[in-house]
């Protein structure tokens, strides 16, 4: 069996199959590797099972340099950009052999692997070179990655809908909408990553879904370089200081916050020199805090108003669930609106999104498509992702 791109526009051939799946994800914060491995039953998309989920640490230097190239610094040398590439796949690999092997699971048990990959450029609209060629860039060989795992791997999700005139992201709506619609209520789901994004879930209409701006991308950056940790436990650095007004207007000032949806974002937008230019200088380092966590949950609450004011309850999931700070001001600009964790309704919020990869491969072997025009702006829908066999 050769590897094969995943192409087809006429998706809908079959059920999908059954069986364990193993979804991998490192977002926009480089945090970890989380990996689930997922239990789906036959013909449904509806019914599926975390049967473990582990986040794996990144290799420290390996971590930095994943942040420098995904918030814009200098471009590397091809040869060092080819060594990271298999870098990021054979620790894909390690996390996933690691996962399988604590759940006491052969790797030929696992009908696929999802992989997403680290993203180091999202340009849906183009880079600066003349703007007229939009690409995504996700690293981390899918075939070294099934090399070296010994499992079926679909990696590459985002550049098909991307080469369809979408934006390739936000990914999870379809599989959120499989999961957690509900035809009795307006429901949101919200996944506070790095970036935060929203699947609109109306009880009756179209799924919609976008990113709606930084989560804790610039918390981490801006904890890390003032506390020395990689993010600020439940938002106690935050809670330490207070918003500062000026600061906060001159934030959501930012154009990218009036785009209309379809719109995804990453770190080459949202990053610490961008937000540096917005200081005036002898801010203290926890107001600052308290107003990046502000500008998280204020933008959420705008976006959410703007387009589905009608909703009455939002998912979240995301490492800013264990964000308390967080979560109570997102609340707070949502009055009548119940804010709570998707672990209320069987989805563990820390891997919500590997489960979604976990999910996403098995639409692809089945010939399904995974992505939702009505969300990325693709024109139509479309079978993701380069299937890459095992043998």
């Amino acid at each position: 069996m050769t590897e094969t791109s995943s192409t087809r526009s006429d998706a809908g051939a079959g059920l999908p199959p059954s069986g364990l799946y193993l979804g991998l994800i490192s977002g926009t914060s480089a945090d970890g590797i989380d990996a689930a491995l997922v239990r789906f039953a036959a013909g449904t998309p509806t019914r599926c099972e975390l049967v473990l989920g582990r986040t794996y640490a990144w290799e420290a230097r390996l971590r930095e340099r994943l942040v420098e190239l995904g918030q814009g610094g200098d471009a590397r040398a091809l040869e060092e950009l080819g060594t990271l590439d298999v870098q990021v796949a054979e620790a894909f690999a390690d996390a996933a052999t690691a996962l399988i092997g604590e759940a006491g699971i052969a790797a030929d048990a696992v009908a696929a692997l999802g992989s997403h990959g680290q993203t180091v450029r999202h340009r849906p609209a183009g880079a600066g070179y003349d703007g007229r060629h939009p690409f995504t860039w996700q690293i981390g060989d899918g075939a070294v990655i099934a090399e070296r795992s010994g499992m079926t791997t679909v990696a590459d999700f985002r550049r098909r809908d991307v080469a369809a005139g979408g934006h390739g992201a936000p990914l999870m709506p379809a599989f959120h909408a499989a999961l957690l619609h509900d035809p009795g209520e307006d429901r949101a789901a919200l996944n506070l990553g790095g970036i935060a994004n929203f699947t609109l879930l109306p009880a009756r209409g179209e799924v919609r879904g976008f990113d709606t701006g930084p989560a804790n991308c610039l918390l981490d950056a801006w904890a890390l370089r003032h506390l020395g940790t990689p993010y600020d436990a439940d938002g106690r650095f935050a809670a330490s200081g207070a918003v500062d007004a000026g600061l906060l207007a001159r934030l959501r000032g930012e154009p990218w916050f009036a785009l209309p949806p379809p719109k995804s974002t990453g770190r080459e937008q949202f990053h610490l020199t961008w937000l540096e230019a917005q200081l005036r200088g002898g801010e203290a380092p926890q107001d600052v805090q308290a107003t990046l966590l502000e500008l998280s949950a204020i933008t959420v609450a705008d976006a959410l108003r703007a387009h589905q004011p009608a909703t009455r309850r939002v998912l979240a999931c995301g490492g800013g669930v264990r964000n308390g700070a967080l979560l109570a001001r997102i609340a707070a600009h949502l009055p009548g609106v119940t804010v709570e964790s998707t672990a209320a309704y069987g989805l563990d919020p820390d891997f919500v999104e590997a489960m979604g990869f976990a999910w996403l491969a098995r639409q692809t072997l089945a010939g399904l498509p995974g992505n939702l025009p009505s969300v990325t702006g693709a024109r139509g829908l479309r079978v993701l992702g380069c299937v890459h066999p095992v043998a």
